[in-house]
Protein backbone atom coordinates (compact mmCIF):
# COMPACT_ATOMS: atom_id res chain seq x y z
CA UNK A 1 0.00 0.00 0.00
CA UNK A 2 1.96 2.93 -1.56
CA UNK A 3 1.74 6.10 -0.02
CA UNK A 4 3.55 9.19 1.44
CA UNK A 5 2.86 9.02 4.34
CA UNK A 6 3.57 11.68 7.16
CA UNK A 7 5.40 11.50 11.00
CA UNK A 8 3.98 9.13 13.66
CA UNK A 9 5.56 11.67 16.06
CA UNK A 10 6.72 15.61 16.48
CA UNK A 11 10.33 14.52 16.46
CA UNK A 12 10.21 12.64 13.46
CA UNK A 13 8.78 16.12 11.34
CA UNK A 14 12.53 17.09 10.18
CA UNK A 15 13.18 13.39 8.42
CA UNK A 16 10.33 13.53 6.89
CA UNK A 17 10.61 17.33 5.64
CA UNK A 18 14.40 16.22 4.28
CA UNK A 19 12.76 12.97 2.50
CA UNK A 20 9.95 15.00 1.10
CA UNK A 21 11.77 17.65 -0.21
CA UNK A 22 14.81 15.34 -1.80
CA UNK A 23 11.81 13.79 -4.12
CA UNK A 24 12.51 16.06 -7.32
CA UNK A 25 9.62 13.53 -9.11
CA UNK A 26 7.48 15.86 -6.10
CA UNK A 27 9.00 19.26 -5.77
CA UNK A 28 11.64 19.69 -8.84
CA UNK A 29 14.64 22.10 -7.18
CA UNK A 30 17.87 23.26 -8.30
CA UNK A 31 20.40 21.70 -6.63
CA UNK A 32 18.36 19.49 -5.00
CA UNK A 33 20.22 17.06 -2.50
CA UNK A 34 22.18 21.10 -1.24
CA UNK A 35 18.87 22.97 -0.69
CA UNK A 36 16.05 20.02 0.16
CA UNK A 37 18.15 19.36 3.54
CA UNK A 38 17.51 23.72 3.84
CA UNK A 39 14.40 24.04 3.41
CA UNK A 40 13.18 21.28 5.62
CA UNK A 41 15.43 22.59 8.39
CA UNK A 42 14.05 26.13 8.21
CA UNK A 43 10.14 24.96 7.94
CA UNK A 44 10.68 21.87 10.56
CA UNK A 45 9.65 24.43 13.56
CA UNK A 46 6.72 25.87 12.08
CA UNK A 47 5.40 22.31 10.86
CA UNK A 48 6.31 20.37 14.55
CA UNK A 49 3.58 23.23 15.43
CA UNK A 50 0.88 22.03 13.12
CA UNK A 51 1.73 18.11 13.92
CA UNK A 52 1.72 18.87 17.67
CA UNK A 53 -1.99 21.25 17.13
CA UNK A 54 -3.61 17.95 16.05
CA UNK A 55 -2.55 15.62 18.54
CA UNK A 56 1.40 14.88 18.36
CA UNK A 57 1.44 13.19 15.16
CA UNK A 58 0.07 12.19 12.11
CA UNK A 59 -2.83 9.26 12.19
CA UNK A 60 -2.18 8.41 8.38
CA UNK A 61 -0.24 5.09 9.33
CA UNK A 62 -2.96 4.19 11.71
CA UNK A 63 -5.27 4.45 9.07
CA UNK A 64 -3.32 3.15 6.21
CA UNK A 65 -2.76 -0.23 8.44
CA UNK A 66 -6.59 -0.14 9.79
CA UNK A 67 -7.27 -0.54 5.59
CA UNK A 68 -5.48 -2.82 4.92
CA UNK A 69 -6.27 -5.04 7.49
CA UNK A 70 -10.02 -4.57 6.49
CA UNK A 71 -9.00 -5.11 2.87
CA UNK A 72 -7.36 -8.26 3.33
CA UNK A 73 -10.03 -9.75 5.54
CA UNK A 74 -12.61 -9.21 2.91
CA UNK A 75 -10.23 -9.97 0.11
CA UNK A 76 -9.29 -13.38 1.98
CA UNK A 77 -13.20 -14.07 1.06
CA UNK A 78 -13.67 -12.60 -2.20
CA UNK A 79 -10.39 -14.09 -3.82
CA UNK A 80 -9.66 -17.85 -1.52
CA UNK A 81 -7.27 -18.86 -4.33
CA UNK A 82 -4.49 -16.42 -3.69
CA UNK A 83 -5.49 -16.46 0.25
CA UNK A 84 -3.83 -15.53 2.50
CA UNK A 85 -3.20 -11.83 1.80
CA UNK A 86 -1.08 -9.38 4.00
CA UNK A 87 -0.77 -6.08 3.67
CA UNK A 88 2.69 -4.12 3.86
CA UNK A 89 2.63 0.15 4.30
CA UNK A 90 4.97 1.58 2.51
CA UNK A 91 5.72 5.13 2.71
CA UNK A 92 7.51 7.48 0.13
CA UNK A 93 8.80 9.68 3.28
CA UNK A 94 8.19 8.61 6.69
CA UNK A 95 8.49 5.04 8.63
CA UNK A 96 8.08 2.75 7.44
CA UNK A 97 10.23 3.62 4.21
CA UNK A 98 10.03 1.69 1.12
CA UNK A 99 13.49 0.37 1.88
CA UNK A 100 12.34 -1.18 5.47
CA UNK A 101 9.30 -2.49 3.62
CA UNK A 102 11.37 -4.34 0.71
CA UNK A 103 13.40 -6.05 3.48
CA UNK A 104 10.48 -6.87 5.64
CA UNK A 105 8.94 -8.85 2.47
CA UNK A 106 12.35 -10.49 1.56
CA UNK A 107 12.47 -11.38 5.06
CA UNK A 108 8.82 -12.55 5.06
CA UNK A 109 9.05 -14.75 1.44
CA UNK A 110 6.88 -12.87 -0.50
CA UNK A 111 6.69 -13.87 -4.25
CA UNK A 112 4.02 -12.17 -5.92
CA UNK A 113 2.71 -8.71 -4.56
CA UNK A 114 0.41 -6.19 -5.98
CA UNK A 115 1.88 -2.55 -5.98
CA UNK A 116 -1.27 -1.18 -5.19
CA UNK A 117 -1.11 3.12 -4.50
CA UNK A 118 -3.61 4.71 -2.31
CA UNK A 119 -3.23 7.81 -4.13
CA UNK A 120 -7.05 7.42 -5.81
CA UNK A 121 -5.95 9.61 -8.94
CA UNK A 122 -2.67 9.41 -10.67
CA UNK A 123 0.14 12.05 -10.38
CA UNK A 124 3.63 11.02 -11.76
CA UNK A 125 4.68 13.05 -8.68
CA UNK A 126 2.74 10.69 -6.22
CA UNK A 127 1.61 7.09 -7.58
CA UNK A 128 5.20 7.89 -9.92
CA UNK A 129 7.59 8.66 -7.29
CA UNK A 130 6.35 5.88 -4.89
CA UNK A 131 6.29 3.06 -7.94
CA UNK A 132 9.91 4.80 -8.69
CA UNK A 133 11.52 4.26 -5.09
CA UNK A 134 9.87 0.72 -5.43
CA UNK A 135 11.75 0.05 -8.73
CA UNK A 136 15.08 1.21 -6.86
CA UNK A 137 14.70 -1.39 -4.59
CA UNK A 138 13.41 -4.40 -6.84
CA UNK A 139 16.10 -3.39 -9.43
CA UNK A 140 18.82 -3.59 -6.00
CA UNK A 141 17.82 -6.81 -5.39
CA UNK A 142 16.72 -5.59 -1.92
CA UNK A 143 13.18 -7.44 -2.00
CA UNK A 144 14.17 -10.71 -3.59
CA UNK A 145 12.72 -12.29 -6.53
CA UNK A 146 8.93 -11.52 -6.34
CA UNK A 147 6.34 -10.85 -9.57
CA UNK A 148 4.35 -7.54 -9.55
CA UNK A 149 1.72 -6.18 -10.85
CA UNK A 150 0.40 -2.98 -10.05
CA UNK A 151 -3.02 -1.01 -9.21
CA UNK A 152 -2.13 2.79 -10.22
CA UNK A 153 -5.11 4.73 -10.36
CA UNK A 154 -8.82 4.16 -9.36
CA UNK A 155 -10.17 7.37 -8.70
CA UNK A 156 -13.75 6.50 -10.00
CA UNK A 157 -14.17 3.47 -8.57
CA UNK A 158 -17.85 3.63 -7.84
CA UNK A 159 -17.13 2.01 -4.17
CA UNK A 160 -14.56 5.28 -3.68
CA UNK A 161 -17.45 7.69 -5.51
CA UNK A 162 -20.13 5.87 -3.00
CA UNK A 163 -17.83 6.07 -0.21
CA UNK A 164 -16.83 9.95 -0.43
CA UNK A 165 -20.85 10.48 -1.79
CA UNK A 166 -21.95 9.42 1.71
CA UNK A 167 -19.62 11.90 3.90
CA UNK A 168 -20.77 14.41 1.24
CA UNK A 169 -24.63 13.53 2.91
CA UNK A 170 -23.46 13.20 6.35
CA UNK A 171 -22.04 17.02 5.91
CA UNK A 172 -24.91 18.32 4.18
CA UNK A 173 -26.92 17.10 6.83
CA UNK A 174 -25.62 19.35 9.35
CA UNK A 175 -27.42 22.30 7.49
CA UNK A 176 -30.59 23.59 7.92
CA UNK A 177 -32.95 21.64 5.32
CA UNK A 178 -34.26 25.27 3.87
CA UNK A 179 -30.69 25.93 2.90
CA UNK A 180 -29.18 22.31 2.37
CA UNK A 181 -29.31 22.98 -1.61
CA UNK A 182 -27.82 25.80 -1.41
CA UNK A 183 -24.28 24.77 0.06
CA UNK A 184 -21.45 25.22 -2.03
CA UNK A 185 -19.15 21.96 -2.04
CA UNK A 186 -15.49 22.40 -2.48
CA UNK A 187 -13.53 19.89 -3.27
CA UNK A 188 -10.06 20.55 -2.18
CA UNK A 189 -7.15 18.39 -3.52
CA UNK A 190 -3.50 18.48 -3.08
CA UNK A 191 -2.43 20.32 -5.86
CA UNK A 192 1.10 20.78 -8.42
CA UNK A 193 3.53 22.50 -9.33
CA UNK A 194 2.42 23.76 -13.23
CA UNK A 195 6.14 22.72 -14.08
CA UNK A 196 4.75 19.30 -13.28
CA UNK A 197 1.23 20.13 -14.64
CA UNK A 198 2.51 21.35 -18.47
CA UNK A 199 4.89 18.39 -18.72
CA UNK A 200 1.10 16.48 -19.15
CA UNK A 201 0.42 14.79 -15.55
CA UNK A 202 -2.72 13.31 -15.54
CA UNK A 203 -3.33 14.25 -12.38
CA UNK A 204 -5.66 17.09 -12.60
CA UNK A 205 -8.07 15.29 -15.35
CA UNK A 206 -7.90 12.48 -12.93
CA UNK A 207 -9.32 14.27 -10.25
CA UNK A 208 -11.59 16.00 -12.20
CA UNK A 209 -13.18 12.77 -13.21
CA UNK A 210 -13.81 11.85 -9.71
CA UNK A 211 -15.34 15.00 -8.64
CA UNK A 212 -17.65 14.77 -11.71
CA UNK A 213 -18.44 11.07 -10.65
CA UNK A 214 -19.43 11.98 -6.87
CA UNK A 215 -21.36 15.47 -8.05
CA UNK A 216 -23.47 12.62 -10.36
CA UNK A 217 -24.14 9.78 -7.88
CA UNK A 218 -25.11 13.17 -5.69
CA UNK A 219 -27.65 14.01 -8.60
CA UNK A 220 -25.82 17.31 -8.77
CA UNK A 221 -27.83 18.56 -5.81
CA UNK A 222 -25.40 21.35 -5.45
CA UNK A 223 -23.22 24.21 -6.71
CA UNK A 224 -19.91 22.78 -6.56
CA UNK A 225 -16.05 23.76 -7.61
CA UNK A 226 -12.66 22.02 -7.69
CA UNK A 227 -9.89 23.76 -5.73
CA UNK A 228 -6.14 22.93 -4.76
CA UNK A 229 -4.63 23.07 -1.04
CA UNK A 230 -0.65 22.88 0.30
CA UNK A 231 1.04 24.60 -2.17
CA UNK A 232 4.91 25.54 -1.08
CA UNK A 233 7.25 27.60 -2.04
CA UNK A 234 7.13 30.47 -4.59
CA UNK A 235 6.67 29.05 -7.57
CA UNK A 236 3.39 28.58 -9.63
CA UNK A 237 0.56 25.83 -8.73
CA UNK A 238 -2.22 24.40 -10.03
CA UNK A 239 -5.14 26.86 -8.62
CA UNK A 240 -7.15 28.66 -7.44
CA UNK A 241 -6.07 27.81 -4.02
CA UNK A 242 -8.75 26.64 -1.54
CA UNK A 243 -8.14 29.54 0.78
CA UNK A 244 -8.65 32.24 -1.56
CA UNK A 245 -12.02 30.28 -2.90
CA UNK A 246 -13.56 30.15 0.61
CA UNK A 247 -12.80 34.48 0.35
CA UNK A 248 -14.33 34.35 -2.88
CA UNK A 249 -17.56 32.81 -1.63
CA UNK A 250 -17.70 34.85 1.11
CA UNK A 251 -17.11 38.29 -0.76
CA UNK A 252 -20.06 37.16 -3.30
CA UNK A 253 -23.01 36.42 -0.54
CA UNK A 254 -21.94 32.18 -0.51
CA UNK A 255 -22.23 32.08 3.51
CA UNK A 256 -22.52 27.85 3.36
CA UNK A 257 -20.14 25.37 2.38
CA UNK A 258 -18.40 22.38 2.57
CA UNK A 259 -15.21 21.39 2.37
CA UNK A 260 -14.11 17.66 1.02
CA UNK A 261 -11.20 16.15 1.13
CA UNK A 262 -11.02 14.16 -2.58
CA UNK A 263 -7.36 13.01 -3.09
CA UNK A 264 -6.69 11.68 0.54
CA UNK A 265 -7.86 8.46 1.86
CA UNK A 266 -7.35 9.09 5.29
CA UNK A 267 -6.45 11.90 7.57
CA UNK A 268 -3.19 13.35 7.88
CA UNK A 269 -2.01 16.71 8.11
CA UNK A 270 -3.65 18.46 4.72
CA UNK A 271 -7.18 17.31 6.39
CA UNK A 272 -6.58 17.90 10.03
CA UNK A 273 -4.59 21.14 10.46
CA UNK A 274 -4.98 22.51 6.92
CA UNK A 275 -9.03 21.68 6.57
CA UNK A 276 -10.18 21.69 9.86
CA UNK A 277 -8.09 24.66 11.95
CA UNK A 278 -6.70 27.20 8.78
CA UNK A 279 -9.65 26.91 6.38
CA UNK A 280 -12.59 26.40 9.26
CA UNK A 281 -11.30 29.89 10.85
CA UNK A 282 -10.50 31.68 8.08
CA UNK A 283 -14.59 30.74 7.13
CA UNK A 284 -15.74 31.63 10.62
CA UNK A 285 -13.70 35.00 10.47
CA UNK A 286 -15.97 35.62 7.34
CA UNK A 287 -18.95 35.19 8.76
CA UNK A 288 -19.64 31.21 6.83
CA UNK A 289 -20.86 28.14 8.04
CA UNK A 290 -18.27 25.58 6.77
CA UNK A 291 -18.22 21.78 7.47
CA UNK A 292 -15.62 19.62 6.23
CA UNK A 293 -17.29 16.18 4.81
CA UNK A 294 -14.96 13.30 6.66
CA UNK A 295 -12.02 11.20 5.90
CA UNK A 296 -12.69 7.82 4.54
CA UNK A 297 -10.82 6.47 7.40
CA UNK A 298 -12.59 3.60 8.64
CA UNK A 299 -14.96 3.66 6.48
CA UNK A 300 -16.11 0.23 6.10
CA UNK A 301 -17.43 1.12 2.27
CA UNK A 302 -14.45 2.50 1.16
CA UNK A 303 -12.77 -1.01 2.69
CA UNK A 304 -14.85 -2.92 1.26
CA UNK A 305 -13.46 -1.33 -2.61
CA UNK A 306 -10.20 -1.30 -1.69
CA UNK A 307 -11.06 -4.59 -1.85
CA UNK A 308 -13.17 -5.00 -4.81
CA UNK A 309 -10.46 -3.17 -6.62
CA UNK A 310 -7.96 -5.96 -5.46
CA UNK A 311 -9.86 -8.83 -6.18
CA UNK A 312 -11.25 -7.19 -9.67
CA UNK A 313 -7.26 -7.10 -10.20
CA UNK A 314 -6.45 -10.64 -8.99
CA UNK A 315 -9.19 -12.51 -11.22
CA UNK A 316 -8.34 -9.92 -14.46
CA UNK A 317 -4.57 -10.39 -14.01
CA UNK A 318 -5.17 -14.26 -13.28
CA UNK A 319 -7.40 -14.50 -16.91
CA UNK A 320 -4.70 -13.07 -18.30
CA UNK A 321 -7.15 -10.50 -19.19
CA UNK A 322 -5.02 -7.82 -18.13
CA UNK A 323 -0.95 -7.38 -18.11
CA UNK A 324 1.04 -6.40 -14.80
CA UNK A 325 -0.17 -2.74 -15.38
CA UNK A 326 -2.73 -0.66 -17.10
CA UNK A 327 -2.76 0.62 -20.42
CA UNK A 328 -2.62 4.27 -19.33
CA UNK A 329 0.29 3.30 -16.59
CA UNK A 330 2.19 2.58 -19.81
CA UNK A 331 2.11 6.24 -21.22
CA UNK A 332 4.89 8.53 -20.27
CA UNK A 333 3.56 12.30 -20.07
CA UNK A 334 4.39 13.41 -22.98
CA UNK A 335 7.29 16.31 -21.33
CA UNK A 336 8.66 13.65 -19.27
CA UNK A 337 13.04 13.86 -19.11
CA UNK A 338 12.83 11.92 -16.13
CA UNK A 339 14.96 8.50 -17.41
CA UNK A 340 13.98 6.80 -14.02
CA UNK A 341 9.97 6.87 -15.04
CA UNK A 342 10.16 5.04 -18.39
CA UNK A 343 13.03 2.38 -16.56
CA UNK A 344 10.18 1.66 -13.68
CA UNK A 345 7.32 1.34 -16.08
CA UNK A 346 9.35 -0.87 -18.63
CA UNK A 347 10.16 -3.24 -15.08
CA UNK A 348 6.50 -3.15 -13.49
CA UNK A 349 5.22 -3.84 -17.28
CA UNK A 350 7.67 -7.19 -16.89
CA UNK A 351 6.02 -7.72 -13.97
CA UNK A 352 9.16 -7.11 -12.39
CA UNK A 353 11.69 -8.88 -14.18
CA UNK A 354 14.95 -6.99 -15.48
Amino acid sequence: MLNMGGPSTVSETYGFLKNLFMDGDLIPLPFQRVLAPLIAKRRTPQIEKQYADIGGGSPILKYTEMQGAGMCELLDELHPETAPHKPYVAFRYANPLTQETAQRMKADGVKRAIAFTQYPQYSCSTTGSSLNELFRRGRAGEMGDIEWSVIDRWGTHPGFIEAVAQNIEAALAKFQPSARSDVVILFSAHSLPMSVVNRGDPYVLEVSASVNAVMDRLGHSNPYRLVWQSQVGPSAWMGMQTGEAIKGLARLGKKEAILVPIAFTSDHIETLYELDLEYMKEGKELGMELHRAESLNGSPVFIRALADITAQHLRDYSARTIGPTSVQMGLRCPGCKNMTCGQQKHWFARAGRS
